[in-house]
């Protein structure tokens, strides 16, 4: 059996669906109820309380580890959680770290992740960790307005990273679960090109057929709005990186299609895909 953390959001979602129907076992681990797909037993858990997960991991052989913001909550120690997998006789874990953990390694919450990247290596579990960069699925924080007002409201309108659709994540996820020969692997995950804000907001406005106008916000402004959902030093490590990415953030990695055999999707796909949410 496969435990997936995190496995209603955007990463966790298309994994535990292609392990299901790939014919494994699957217990799926949110913090709230939700629909899984038929077959794929279902755990209500909050990894901020790590010993919520235990039941979760009787009986697997593997976890797919994605903390979110479970990482940063006061008195949290995600380590316990791999003690626990450990200690309940899964064999292999595979990690969502950060690229940031070599972009931008002194920030707080990287340091928190290699300490956690650190101790899944000293285990003696298998593993793989995956460090993915900006996501497709943060322009769902332009849905709203899109909706309401055919805007899309963004810092750095001229400043691109080469963000990743999540499904390719959990494509990756589930080759590192399935496939003995990412044991050990360490993947840097990228989009196929850098692509800036404005451009989003035309591939966005092509996958709905109807214009949408981008206005550029300060970097007060997009702070603002991103500390209603983050904390703020996260918010700051976001900004830093969007508005001013080093090389090896622009850096567009191989690592998908090594896994793969396949370029990562392109934004324009990931946008075709969820148009609905911008509807």
């Amino acid at each position: 059996m496969i435990v997936v953390t995190g496995a209603t959001g955007n990463i966790g979602r298309p994994l535990t669906r292609a392990l299901a129907e790939a014919g494994r076992q699957v217990t799926a681990v949110s913090r709230h109820a939700a629909a899984v797909p038929d077959g794929v037993r279902h755990v209500v858990a909050d990894l901020a309380e790590p010993a919520g997960i235990k039941p979760a991991l009787a009986g697997a052989k593997a976890l797919f580890l994605l903390l979110s913001g479970d990482l940063h909550a006061t008195g949290a120690n995600p380590a316990d959680i791999i003690g626990d997998a450990a200690a309940g006789g899964v064999r292999r874990v595979v990690l969502l770290s950060t690229l940031g953990v070599v972009t931008r390694p002194s920030g707080h919450t990287r340091i928190a992740m290699r300490a956690l990247e650190d101790t899944l290596r000293e285990s003696g579990l298998e593993w793989a960790i995956l460090r993915p960069g900006g996501f497709a699925s943060n322009a769902l924080w332009w849905a709203d307005s899109v909706r309401t007002r055919q805007v899309v409201a963004a810092p750095f309108g001229d400043v691109g990273v080469p963000i990743i659709d999540p499904a390719d994540i959990a494509a990756v996820a589930a080759a590192c679960l399935l496939d003995d020969r990412h044991t050990g692997g360490v993947y840097e995950l990228t989009g196929p090109e850098v692509i800036t804000p404005r451009r989003q907001a035309e591939a966005i406005a092509t996958a709905l057929g109807s214009p949408v106008r981008f206005h550029e916000l300060t970097r007060d402004e997009a702070k603002a709005a991103m500390t209603r959902s983050m904390p703020a030093e996260l918010a700051d490590d976001t900004l830093d990186i969007l508005g001013s990415p080093n090389p090896a953030e622009l850096r567009v990695s191989p690592d998908v299609q090594r896994v793969l055999g396949r370029a990562p999707r392109p934004f324009a796909d990931w946008a075709a895909r969820n148009v609905a949410a911008f509807r």
